[in-house]
């Protein structure tokens, strides 16, 4: 049976609607080992979360779709993965950090086999693209929060990121 269209590939301008962005979710969450999965859109915030336990199986049952609007994710309200907790080098205090504001899939450039829009080394101004992290098949520009030089590319190109994940870390007076 050939699968219905999304309604989020819509036309150019025009806004999923807010029950196929949850049904698009729910579809990604299910195909991940993610307990949780969140998607800021304006001052929206759409979350779809496994129930029961951290730790559930993939397959588990759904909690109802939470849809929040205005919400600002709290800090550190990214979802664990084993991978995830891996521990890692501390930043230099000086440094600031790209996070991702999405789940999705990281691309350090715009297409393959192009060069990245950042690499350690590069100076960025703030509000320049830096990545690419695709969600529910749409492509999102990352823009850098802060100029200075990239010292630290914290992500692997094509690796699936999680909301609040650094992506990069940059030095401000680099």
């Amino acid at each position: 049976m050939p699968k219905k269209p999304s309604k989020s590939a819509s036309a150019p301008g025009t806004a999923p609607r807010d029950l196929d962005i949850l049904r698009e979710m729910v579809e990604l969450l299910d195909s991940s080992s993610a307990l949780t999965l969140s998607y800021q859109r304006g001052d929206a915030t759409f979350e779809v979360s496994r129930a029961g336990t951290p730790g559930g199986a993939p397959g588990a049952a759904y909690a109802a779709p939470m849809y929040h609007a205005p919400m600002m994710a709290p800090a550190g309200a990214a979802a664990t993965t084993p991978a995830a907790a891996a521990p890692v080098a501390a930043p230099a205090a000086n440094l600031k950090e790209i996070k991702s504001p999405m789940v999705g899939t990281f691309y350090a450039s715009p297409e393959p086999g192009a060069a990245p829009y950042a690499k350690v080394g590069t100076r960025v101004k703030a509000g320049q693209v830096v990545c690419i992290i695709e969600a529910m098949k749409i492509m999102n520009e990352i823009e850098a929060e802060v100029g200075g030089v990239i010292k630290e590319v914290a992500v692997d190109d094509a690796s699936p990121v999680e909301f609040g994940q650094v992506l990069y870390r940059v030095d401000p007076n680099g």
